[in-house]
């Protein structure tokens, strides 16, 4: 997993109309959740652009006045309208205590159904593993070379190492569909 410098400040004056004013001068408040209690940080609403749009995911090495502790992302709350960001959840991690988390989903190969005319459709874009963050890797890497026509994936049939998947069992990651044209071609080579 990637690293992700951000600074934060501790902010004293909380509920609605304080938050509403750190909106104004472009930061975001932030609830920092670890062993102990929850602390309320802000952080500025660059810093954090890069974090947020991308589809990777990161272990956030956060900077409370000259302090670095280790956190991921959690939650994150959008304004309905403007789509700008309203609030950010972070939780503290160690290299002690796992974490659950969703990593990206990247399909390899070349499908055996896809060849004799199916079409390959991802059905679960991320996939929730848990582990200790730093064992957790960027993206979750799936071999398709052996899916069938018709066949599907589900999470059952997958494992990696040093990763508990938290999906159900029976959730399907991906399958190879019978298209139109493979539908077609089947009940004419069944005359």
């Amino acid at each position: 997993m990637k690293t992700y410098q951000l600074s934060a400040q501790p902010r004293t004056d909380l509920g609605k109309k304080a938050a509403k004013n750190l909106r104004k001068q472009n930061l975001i408040p932030v609830v920092l959740n670890g062993a102990n209690d929850a602390e309320h940080l802000m952080v500025k609403a660059d810093d954090v652009r890069k974090l947020i749009y991308t589809p990777d995911i990161f272990a956030i090495e956060l900077d409370v006045n000259g302090v670095k502790r280790m956190a991921v992302l959690k939650d994150l709350q959008f304004h309905p309208v403007k789509d700008n960001v309203l609030h950010m959840d972070l939780l503290e991690v160690n290299d002690k205590k796992p974490v659950t988390i969703e990593v990206p989903v990247k399909l390899e190969g070349h499908a055996e159904g896809v060849k004799a005319g199916g079409k390959l459709n991802l059905s679960m874009k991320k996939i929730r593993v848990r582990a200790i963050y730093t064992e957790i890797p960027e993206r979750v890497v799936i071999n398709v070379d052996h899916l069938g026509l018709g066949k599907t994936l589900q999470i059952g049939d997958l494992h990696f190492d040093g990763l508990e998947l938290m999906n159900a069992k029976n959730a399907v990651v991906c399958a190879v569909q019978l298209t139109r044209a493979a539908r077609g071609a089947q009940a004419n080579a069944d005359k």
